[in-house]
């Protein structure tokens, strides 16, 4: 039988990355997502070749619902329906909500929250066809709690848990799960620069690694974790 083939969105680098190779680590065939950074994500799929998987690159942006179903209708048309979706890519833009700009709202909801429904809807009846359970994992985020600064990324965040819940629930007598995953301070250049005192309030007392992340996104798609579904789980050294 061909690998199952699992979506990754923003697998050009940090979690994304290591979720892309965990998942190929594990004999699914990964479709590499990118928006911009072909180079990167083509070090990605070199890296889960290199270890013994099998993957494509798929490049496109999930803010435009247009270019996200095309390049998704296409992809499955030619080379079938994904069994597992992991929904990843997402961009930040702080600052307080008395200065923040309408196109950085836009902008962060349009992408985290949004490209959720781009990526993930059009690939939803294709997956069922198959008639092979399936897994859908959201990387959310311990800032869906709210932080200082982050009122559009926390919005964001906070959605996707809700959209993964209700999804979850719509998709249980197909026996497709669907969870949220939640990371906290991890080793990543989007947290690059963050101050040293930031990490006294995690119990850990350390950043999380990519690869840690990427274990538990493994977890999720194995068939140890066949009854957990409408779940947000949190990795932040026990921040939350």
């Amino acid at each position: 039988m061909s690998p199952r083939r699992v979506l990754v969105t923003g697998a050009s680098r940090g979690i994304g990355r290591a979720i892309a190779m965990e998942i190929g680590a594990n004999g699914f065939d990964v479709t590499v997502h990118y928006r911009s950074g072909r180079v990167q994500a083509g070090e990605t799929l070199t890296a889960i070749r290199a270890a013994g998987g099998e993957g494509t690159l798929l490049g496109f942006d999930v803010a435009d619902p247009e270019a996200a179903r095309a390049a998704l209708e296409t992809e499955i048309e030619e080379r079938g329906a994904f069994w597992g979706v992991v929904h990843n890519a997402g961009i930040t833009s702080d600052a307080p909500l008395a200065g923040m700009t309408q196109e950085a709202w836009d902008t962060v909801l349009t992408t985290n929250l949004d490209g959720f429904f781009h990526v993930v809807q059009p690939c939803l009846m294709p997956m069922i066809r198959l008639r092979d359970e399936g897994r859908i994992v959201v990387m959310s985020s311990v800032s869906a709690r709210g932080n200082r600064g982050q009122a559009n990324y926390a919005a964001s965040k906070a959605g996707l848990i809700a959209a993964a819940r209700s999804l979850a629930i719509e998709l249980a007598k197909r026996k497709i799960t669907v969870n949220a995953v939640a990371p906290g301070f991890i080793a990543t250049d989007m947290v690059a620069g963050l101050p040293e005192e930031a990490l006294e309030a995690v119990p850990l007392q350390r950043m999380g690694r990519p690869e840690e992340v990427a274990a538990l996104v493994g977890f999720l798609f194995s068939d140890a974790a066949a009854y957990i579904t409408g779940q947000s789980i949190g990795i932040d050294g026990g921040l939350s």
